[in-house]
């Protein structure tokens, strides 16, 4: 099993300083860059090592990092890293034109293979990942908003801004609504980990920019399932997803995950 992780952002949040964020040096070094995956974490290890663990408990074996041209950091320190349990490899978004443009830019390392995407700075859990990988086709995890603030501490207003998903009877997507206009005392909301069939590359080629001017991986879900009439299965879950958006994630997501042994 695949899985494709975007790594590729340009970390302003994380460039700016944040009052109360307890950093250390290497940590202070590390947000200058912007590159919120490679964040030390806990015992010291990149952010995206523990991301790659759970997704390695959870059934996957094979990661692609989706990086720029300017990402060498993360290159030079994966190209070396042993591993015993997954390979991982590359692919260049030549420009940050959205997620959508992200996932094609790993087109030719995935192939036809099923794979999950996923972002660099959220640490996923591992029941999310294993149930997706399970599915038969395409699908999306989504998390309670109550999980995501009381059980992830992500504040309240972040998780406002992400979308609601909806789905029918038989759990399939209906929707990806704007929070705004959901009246549900605690709807579920999309952390942007799915799982996809090749089909999604065919959308990603067809969609048009979005009016903030990118080709959004939202977009190209919407065309996937209405136009080349693919299904999108919704797993639920109460679970929390860890988010390192800004400096002052990182010491409460460093405690949380001291104790996580990596095994990559």
């Amino acid at each position: 099993m695949k899985a494709v992780i975007l790594a590729r952002g340009l970390g302003t949040r994380m460039r700016r300083p944040a009052e109360g964020a307890e950093l250390n040096e290497r940590q202070r070094e590390a947000a200058a860059t912007g590159v919120k995956g490679m964040m030390p974490i806990g015992a010291d290890r990149p952010f995206l090592d523990y991301v790659m663990n759970a997704l390695a408990d959870g059934g996957v074996d094979q990661v692609g990092l989706v990086i720029g041209p300017e990402h060498s950091i993360v290159r030079d320190y994966y190209a070396s890293l042993p591993t015993t349990r997954i390979t991982i490899g590359f692919a260049v978004q030549e420009e940050p034109r959205g997620t959508a443009d992200a996932v094609l830019s790993a087109a030719e390392w995935v192939g036809d293979d099923r794979f999950l995407m996923l972002n660099s700075d959220n640490y996923y859990p591992v029941e999310a990942v294993r149930g997706l990988v399970q599915l038969p086709g395409s699908g999306i995890a989504a998390f309670r908003r109550d999980a995501l603030i009381a059980l992830g501490g992500i504040p309240r207003e972040r998780v406002g801004r992400f979308p609601v998903v909806r789905w029918d009877a038989e759990h399939h997507l209906t929707a990806l609504e704007d929070p705004g206009e959901v009246d549900d005392p605690d709807p579920a909301i999309s952390m942007n980990l799915w799982c996809f069939t090749a089909r999604i590359f065919e959308a990603c080629r067809k969609i048009k920019r979005s009016p903030n001017g990118e080709f959004e991986i939202q977009v190209a879900v919407r065309y996937a399932r209405d136009v080349l009439e693919e299904p999108f299965r919704v797993l639920d879950f109460s679970l929390p997803v860890l988010d390192i958006t800004s400096r002052a994630d990182v010491a409460a997501v460093g405690r949380r995950l001291s104790e996580v042994e990596v095994r990559l």
